[in-house]
């Protein structure tokens, strides 16, 4: 498993929900598409939402990896399975590395353009994103057509003006783009928030020596 990859779907899991105003419709329970490219890689993930909770879920090589939060952002785990090796974890964040997680997320201002493009089916309208500490601008685009549960976390992007459908999010500074694919209501299937038995509990310290040591 890359942790690079990990990171930044954690990124993407602690600044992929935000609140509007003025929506036209709210999503309580479902699942979001997200593709998103790091380090030269493709990858598609699977937002799972309810109003307490969120899942990530995608794959990096043979790993099936989810990262599991609720609504507050006080709550963290990744599952990692990779059934050739038969290795089922799941490491639990402990407050200080979640805090420490939503630290290293950089400062943003938004100032909102007057571009507007549909994305993916999504009326959306440009908005510049500034990282006021490294003086680095980003065109993002969001859209008020749609609101998802907020969470503790979503205050990321809550004063964007709208529910992001193509950002950034940041690794070690870094950004990589994101793109909301589709967003789909439905009930989420029941064990999806929840730690299966099967699975050892480890810190995330343990799971950072198992990807190789590195951030």
């Amino acid at each position: 498993m890359n942790i690079k990859l990990f990171t930044v779907a954690l990124g993407i899991t602690l600044s992929a929900a935000a609140i509007s105003a003025s929506a036209q419709k709210a999503y309580t329970e479902g699942v979001a598409t997200i593709s998103m490219s790091a380090m030269g890689q493709s990858i598609e993930a699977k937002s799972y939402f309810r109003t307490d909770s969120s899942a990530v879920a995608f794959s990096s090589g043979p790993a099936n990896i989810k990262i599991l939060t609720d609504n507050k952002g006080t709550y963290m785990a990744v599952l990692v399975d990779v059934a050739v090796a038969s290795i089922k974890k799941a490491a639990i964040a402990s407050p200080a590395e979640i805090e420490e997680q939503l630290a290293q997320m950089p400062p943003l201002t938004f100032v909102p353009g007057t571009e507007t493009k549909v994305i993916n089916g999504f009326n959306c309208k440009k908005v510049v994103a500034t990282d006021t500490k490294a003086n680095k601008s980003y065109d993002i685009w969001v859209t008020n057509d749609v609101t998802l549960p907020v969470t503790n976390a979503s205050k990321y992007y809550a004063k964007a003006g709208g529910f992001p459908i193509q950002y950034m999010t940041f690794q070690n500074g870094q950004p990589s783009e994101v793109t909301v694919k589709s967003i789909v209501e439905q009930k989420v299937p029941a064990g999806t928030f929840n730690i299966p038995g099967d699975f050892e509990k480890i810190t995330m310290d343990d799971l950072k020596a198992m990807s190789g040591g590195g951030h």
